[in-house]
């Protein structure tokens, strides 16, 4: 419960804002086959902004950020 907490406070969703960010510049930077790594990188980016957590389906939590922390 812990992981899907953090995953979801405001350092959580910076956290994937930043890390999608990162794939997306990389895979740009390579070009090439690494332009699949830029399009998996749209995942973790479109995640944090939308505020959702695919790791909670995992743990049987609310995709819904915004849930896990009113629990």
């Amino acid at each position: 419960m812990g992981f899907s907490k953090s995953m979801a406070s405001t350092a959580g969703r910076a956290a994937r804002v930043i890390a999608g960010v990162a794939l997306i510049v990389v895979g740009g930077l390579l070009g090439g086959g690494w332009w699949a790594l830029a399009v998996v990188g749209l995942v973790p980016l479109a995640a944090g902004a939308l505020d959702i957590c695919l790791f909670n389906a995992l743990f049987g939590q609310p995709l819904s950020g915004k849930a896990v922390r009113a629990s």
